[in-house]
């Protein structure tokens, strides 16, 4: 008899973020702030435009098959009044359109192409100064032809932080796919030369010619391709040499290429054969041949279709001997080495219309697949299909990685800063960081000799890459003393203070220096994507009447550090009478100025930093980047001035004492634990986020952070432990060899019970046993203990 009380076995539930949670015909494109969009509509096709940061013009305009522009076709009258439809203004779209570059050009040859006339443009504009982030606006299309969407902005003054942001299209197609699964591809980067649909599964041969690019796209998401290359010419001799991952990682330092320094992919005989330029995904894999026979065979699956003999099928018409296993390069395959030397694989993280672009170095013959694999999660237990396309070599697509804010956020490929036609004359060593290529040391100087610069004389550092959020309304203040850890009150206006953003357990979202501007205008400058749309949470939930919106991209920055720094200022700096000068400009303090006297290039300056040393900080827009630069460079000769990049930075700020996100903070560590204690004020008169249970954490600690030094030389790094005998009690979270003080120093997490300066401990490498370096742990900072020549 079956037991009514028995349930059936639950299925797996599981989230899956990174693909689509939108319907069949539903897309999402987002309008960057200062940007435009084409897209094709149809009859019936509902569109939704959504001011996503509050404050942004939106230009809407449509154009029928004729390429004449009808507002009157994006919905009923009573739609239509409630925008307001006039001729597109003289300072919105066509500003736009006349103002150049990569994006324009590609709206100007799409309206081309149709025969639309720029000077005919009318719409309706939609939103403005005093709408809030999410306002929405709905129209439904009357009849086929094409939407025009921008989304202008004047050059963001700094003061009123009025900063051009995006605009989401959402748009419902009318004739909507039946199969839910298909998923449209993403336009192509240039026109193909070359495309190719591999179904799940297959493998495809084909020849790419010197300097031509190759891009291959993950349809669907989840999906593996390995990819293999010979060179033309050797196979033409009867040699085979293909991609040799071996070679590969010993030559790199690296398991796979990436786009940068790192991106060459070379044969047994060591020659370059591909470059990586692009990577939406990063997590692949050379670990491993291609899937073969043997494998399936040995899993239970015999005969079971695979990589390896469909590889060999492939290539063998250009003579190609077949193998049992192939090599290959295993894009989007996500397998990893643990701590116990174990091959482990897990869903691929690639999702749809995720790519990896590679650029030819030479003739080759290239495969690629779609792997079958359909028995464990490699290709997420479902194979689908991969696409290939060519482009020519004059398309010049710059090196990038992509980054997303959330997992179903489109990807944000990285961005040159505002100075890299300077700091690239200078070096070739560059990284990803947050986003934009920033250099890591300079050719001819280096770390080391970049760290004196800054330690003896002046250096200047580009900090582009810092997110910038300017705060505004009649509740700025009113949020910032939720949101915030500082009491936001006391900071008068052309005062700067150091402040943490905390979840409400207390855990570090991210600190931040807050520029206070007038009474309702703030100005905050920190390191994660994610504290703008957090902010805008707040504001939501609270209801406050404020903006938080994002102007990273049109207010870039430098930093000016040394003991030099004021003499170089005085020489190019001019502020207005009624402002401070620079030698009246005290620490944490910021003026407006300009570089060149009263008609110059307009900035920020700001007696901040992040070496420990007498110091400034430079903001301009982009426009005005490479004259500011030029700038500090003629009148920084003279006095020793040395380009710095992020390896010196580090050196200097962890002398410094400094904390930095990933290292002494992130989402697990509270804001004691995480070394901004100064950035917190148990007394405000106010609640904040967090508060509680940092006020309960500050009578009882569970860990402190505190300075370590050692001896000698020896290297440790950011995540040894310190033991205490077998104990672990602490952990290293960044360190350095000092060339001032001539030892290792660094910042350690340790618990608090043994956290006093003083105490002797010991820092575990190898396994953490086989080899232990003597530490005694010290007050912070370690260079400049009262932290007298910032203030000097």
């Amino acid at each position: 008899m079956t037991d009514a009380r028995l349930l059936a076995p639950p299925p797996s539930r599981i989230l899956r973020p990174g693909l689509p949670a939108r319907a069949a015909g539903t897309e999402r494109h987002r309008v960057a702030g200062r940007g435009s969009l084409v897209v094709a509509v149809q009859a019936g096709d509902r569109l939704a435009l959504t001011d996503v940061e509050g404050g942004q013009v939106c230009e809407l305009m449509f154009c029928d098959a004729s390429g004449a522009f009808a507002p009157g076709a994006l919905g009923d009258a009573d739609t239509l009044r409630a925008a307001e439809a006039s001729v597109v203004t003289p300072d919105g779209f066509l500003a736009l359109m006349a103002e150049g570059g990569p994006v324009v050009a590609r709206t100007l040859t799409a309206l081309a192409r149709r025969g639309i006339a720029l000077a005919e443009a009318r719409g309706l504009r939609l939103f403005g100064r005093g709408s809030r982030a999410g306002a929405r606006a709905d129209f439904t299309v009357q009849r086929d032809g094409f939407l025009i969407v921008a989304t202008p902005g004047t050059r963001m003054d700094f003061v009123a932080g009025d900063a051009a942001t995006p605009v989401e299209l959402t748009l419902v197609r009318a004739a909507a796919q039946v199969d839910a699964a298909a998923i449209a591809l993403p336009e192509p980067l240039a026109d193909p030369r070359f495309e190719q649909r591999i179904a799940a599964g297959t493998a495809h041969a084909y020849v790419v010619k010197a300097g031509e690019y190759i891009q291959v796209l993950d349809v669907q998401g989840r999906q593996c391709s390995d990819f293999q290359a010979f060179s033309l010419r050797k196979l033409e001799q009867g040699i085979e040499r293909g991609l040799d991952a071996t070679v590969t990682r010993t030559l790199l330092g690296a398991a796979y290429p990436q786009p940068g320094l790192p991106a060459k992919a070379f044969d047994r005989d060591f020659e370059p054969l591909i470059e990586v330029v692009q990577d939406t995904v990063g997590r692949h894999d050379a670990f491993a041949t291609a899937c073969g026979a043997r494998y399936y065979d040995d899993m239970g699956y015999p005969g079971h279709v695979n990589c390896s003999d469909n590889f060999s099928a492939a290539l063998a018409p250009y003579g190609v001997a077949p193998r049992r296993g192939w090599e290959a390069l295993n894009f989007f395959y996500n397998t990893f080495l643990c701590s116990a030397h174990q091959l482990h694989l897990d869903e691929p993280w690639s999702r749809p219309g995720d790519y990896v672009l590679m650029r030819a170095l030479t003739d080759l013959v290239c495969v690629t697949s779609s792997c079958p694999d359909d028995i464990d999660p490699a290709n997420g237990w479902n194979p689908t299909d991969i696409h290939v396309r060519t482009y020519a070599p004059d398309a010049g697509f710059p090196r990038a990685i992509a980054h997303r804010m959330t997992p179903d956020a489109d990807p944000k490929l990285t961005r040159e800063s505002p100075f890299h036609s300077r700091t690239s004359a200078l070096t070739r060593h560059f990284v990803d960081y947050r986003g934009y290529w920033l250099p890591t040391r300079f050719a001819g100087e280096g770390a080391i000799s970049e760290y004196w610069a800054c330690r003896e004389a002046v250096a200047v550092i580009d900090l582009s890459a810092m997110r910038k959020i300017e705060i505004t309304g009649p509740d700025a203040e009113a949020l910032l003393q939720w949101a915030l850890t500082k009491d936001v009150s006391k900071l008068g206006p052309g005062k700067v203070a150091h402040v943490a953003l905390c979840h409400p357990n207390g855990n570090v979202l991210d600190d931040a220096l807050l520029y206070r501007i007038c009474v309702n205008n703030f100005r905050l400058v920190c390191s994660e994507d994610t504290v703008g749309p957090w902010l805008r949470r707040q504001i939501q939930e609270q209801g406050y009447n404020a903006w938080a919106r994002e102007s990273t991209d049109q207010l870039c920055n430098l930093a000016v550090q040394g003991p030099r720094a004021r003499d170089l200022m005085r020489q190019i700096v001019w502020t207005a009478p009624a402002q401070p000068s620079i030698d009246e400009l005290k620490w944490l303090r910021f003026v407006p100025a300009r570089i060149g006297g009263y008609e110059g290039m307009p900035i920020v300056l700001s007696r901040t930093g992040y070496t420990g040393e007498l110091g400034y900080e430079i903001f301009c827009h982009p426009r005005d980047a490479e004259g500011v630069w030029d700038a500090i460079w003629q009148a920084g000769q003279p006095l020793g001035l040395k380009p710095m990049g992020l390896d010196a930075l580090d050196l200097v700020r962890i002398e410094a004492g400094l904390a930095a996100a990933g290292n002494e903070f992130d989402a697990r560590t509270d804001g004691w634990e995480g070394w901004v204690g100064d950035a917190i004020s148990l007394d405000k008169p106010c609640d904040f986020i967090g508060r509680a249970v940092l006020a309960e954490r500050a009578e009882h600690p569970r860990k402190l952070i505190v300075g370590f030094q050692l001896e000698g030389g020896e290297a440790v790094s950011h995540g040894d432990e310190f033991f205490l005998g077998r104990v672990p009690v602490g952990v290293v979270t960044s360190a350095m060899r000092s060339p001032k003080l001539g030892r290792t120093v660094g910042i350690a997490r340790i618990d608090a019970q043994y956290a006093a300066p003083g105490t002797e401990l010991e820092i575990g490498t190898l396994d953490g046993h086989q080899k232990r370096l003597p530490a005694r742990l010290t007050n912070l900072p370690h260079y400049d203990p009262e932290r007298l020549r910032p203030r000097a």
